[in-house]
């Protein structure tokens, strides 16, 4: 071999190199992410809290519900419920690759068993049920297994007298479950009204992106709305609608700050603020609600003093 092929053969090398595309596991596996000055190293993102450092940024990146739940009430300040699992797969869908095969990778990425975890902990002395999605499982869609978590905690929260926060996130409803995760809609807005029945607060803390039926379903149906900066909030894609309408969209559509320009969202806090702000919402709630149940037992009284001068 002359020295003339050595080289073009070293080349060769160097180039293949350099084109080879890292896999998504190798960016997940990366010490680094990207944001608007390009990497940024997870470690020094993470020390604020997963919000880029750039004022004139503020990206708020997606957290899982461990890294969300360790923000709101503490590290290891929480407990996690096992919630019900039901049977996988029951429509036996296969598309490029089976359902089975999506949920095991889901689970093996994100160490939980559905795309949804329920805890409960204490914000300024006040015990809270709390449910976050995980985006990672699956988009953070909305199945069978999801439902059962989501109702498992408001059961819970009804028990227990607990108000109950809901973080949103996901695409929207599960295709792999067709009806079944339709019917989800359904089940958590009903699950929602007994919440209520019982004067029982609930707030939701919308994240990036909460779109689809989640937005149509239990997103939507808070007693407040929070939102984080930058949040994609939505039912049907900006290219969808603008296909439909036929118009230019307004500039920031469906992101958080104009869709609280609408009225769907009432708030919009960064996330080192949303202890102290849903611990603040929540003492006016259950004072306000305090005051409701006793108005409602002093006319229950009366009600029943007035029955009995009558008979």
């Amino acid at each position: 071999m002359n020295w003339i092929t050595k080289i073009i053969k070293a080349g060769e090398k160097i180039k293949s190199a350099l084109h080879k595309r890292a896999t998504k596991e190798d960016i997940a596996n990366s010490d680094w992410t990207s944001c608007c000055k390009g990497p940024i190293l997870k470690k020094d993102l993470e020390k604020n809290l997963w919000v880029c450092p750039e004022p004139e940024c503020n990206k708020h990146h997606r957290i899982s519900p461990k890294q969300r739940f360790d923000i709101l009430f503490g590290e290891k300040n929480y407990e996690i419920f096992k919630t019900p699992i039901p049977k996988d797969d029951p429509l036996n869908w296969t598309d490029s690759k089976s359902y089975k095969d999506r949920l095991k990778s889901a689970r093996k990425k994100t160490g939980m068993d559905c795309g949804m975890m329920v805890v409960c902990g204490t914000i300024n002395d006040i015990k809270i049920t709390a449910v976050a999605s995980d985006f990672d499982f699956l988009g953070a869609s909305m199945a069978a297994a999801e439902g059962e978590a989501f109702l498992y905690g408001i059961q819970y929260a009804i028990e227990n007298k607990t108000p109950f926060l809901c973080v949103s996130a996901g695409g929207g409803m599960r295709m792999m479950e067709s009806l079944i995760s339709l019917s989800q809609m359904t089940r958590t807005t009903l699950a929602i009204n007994e919440l209520k029945k019982n004067n029982l607060p609930y707030i939701v803390c919308i994240t990036d992106p909460t779109a689809g039926g989640i937005t149509a379903s239990y997103a939507m149906l808070g007693d407040i709305h929070i939102a984080e900066p930058g949040a994609l909030i939505a039912f049907a894609g900006a290219r969808v609608i603008q296909g439909t309408v036929n118009e230019e969209l307004p500039e920031g559509f469906q992101k958080s700050e104009y869709v609280e320009k609408t009225g769907f969202v009432d708030l919009i806090v960064d996330r080192k603020d949303l202890t102290e702000k849903i611990g603040t919402l929540l003492s006016i709630l259950l004072k306000k609600n305090s005051a409701i149940n006793s108005e409602e037992n002093e006319t229950s009284e009366d009600s029943q003093s007035l029955t009995k001068a009558a008979s």
